[in-house]
């Protein structure tokens, strides 16, 4: 679920103090009286780590300090933690009548030794397309045709309850696809299975079946699961 980000309550509060009033003076900054060695301290912290910047005789938050402090809940004063966004790569190959599909094995944690279909996080500034061709070249060395065919909003638990992993998928369906495979990669091997040798592998990620069911559908569907993990 990510790195939980620990701010000084007194960093906290002087981001929210910003994030409310775009220009503020120390002494305002400062609307809890805390001890200006002390508050001079944690200004100084925002400071260098480019959250909050000078300006004349005031303080304003940095375009960074921005996106950075309306990530803070303004009554519990914990950073909101959020989904992440990857793209789902199903590459087909039809020769010979028979339908084959790229299955990669994951080799790196979490789940090391998994198998499943090539993903791969969307950028900053990245469209869901463009993200899908750069990674469906880097993990596999081909290129081809792209669709997209479903969302899958999947969030693996713990037994005891505890979340995992929340992540949304933009599936998308390869077809047409030119180059050489990348059979084997750091944090990776790729293998061509069919449907039915799919289903026989270990460590199967869960969702599979879903996958198969939104690139059959005629229409762009979302599908939103829980499911509980074993290995992690």
């Amino acid at each position: 679920m990510g790195i939980e980000i620990e701010l000084h309550p007194i960093q906290k509060e002087i981001l929210l103090v910003l994030l409310f009033s775009p220009e503020v003076s120390f002494s305002k900054l400062n609307r809890n009286k805390v001890s200006t060695d002390q508050f001079n301290f944690h200004l100084k912290r925002l400071l260098i780590s480019d959250l909050v910047e000078k300006a004349d005789r005031s303080y304003v938050l940095t375009q960074k300090g921005k996106e950075f402090a309306n990530r803070l809940d303004t009554e519990s004063r914990v950073f909101e933690k959020q989904a992440k966004l990857s793209v789902l790569l199903c590459c087909i190959d039809k020769t010979n009548g028979v339908t084959k599909y790229l299955i990669q094995q994951r080799l790196k944690e979490p789940y090391f030794g998994f198998h499943g279909f090539v993903t791969g996080k969307v950028r900053l500034g990245e469209t869901i397309l463009e993200t899908a061709k750069k990674e469906l070249k880097e993990e596999t060395g081909y290129f081809g045709k792209l669709e997209l065919v479903g969302i899958k909003h999947k969030m693996d638990y713990a037994n005891d309850g505890k979340l995992l992993e929340d992540k949304f998928f933009f599936v998308i369906k390869a077809t047409n696809l030119k180059g050489k495979l990348i059979e084997k990669f750091e944090g990776g091997k790729n293998i061509w299975l069919t449907e039915k040798e799919i289903f026989k592998l270990p460590n199967l990620f869960d969702g599979v079946k879903e996958t198969f069911e939104l690139i059959n559908q005629q229409k762009l569907e979302y599908i939103e699961t829980k499911y509980k993990v074993t290995k992690f």
